[in-house]
């Protein structure tokens, strides 16, 4: 997730790069099964807000606050905490809205 919130940092806020990092969710995934569950609500998060406002406008305002949440969440998240540590984090992210 590190490598996941260092390059999500260095982009711009528009719908193309939730885009790309639904598809590095996809191959963390599958590249760290111990991390599967995680990308996945990770990865139905920014996709209801790609779905959201897919062929709309989408508010400057609206793109920095999403684009702020998700850097937010991602920072929050250790990968190598207790069970109650991880549960807690899985919990955070499947109640997550990012543009709510």
């Amino acid at each position: 997730m590190n490598d996941l919130h260092a390059w999500l940092s260095q982009q711009h806020h528009g719908l193309r790069t939730f885009q790309i990092f639904q598809q590095k969710l996809e191959r963390l995934g599958r590249d760290d099964p111990a991390q599967r569950g995680l990308c996945r609500l990770l990865s139905g998060v920014v996709g209801s807000y790609v779905e959201a406002f897919d062929e709309a406008p989408l508010p400057v305002e609206i793109a920095d606050t999403a684009y702020r949440r998700l850097l937010t969440l991602l920072a929050s998240l250790d990968l190598h905490g207790d069970a109650t540590r991880r549960l807690a984090d899985i919990n955070r992210v499947a109640t997550c809205e990012l543009w709510r």
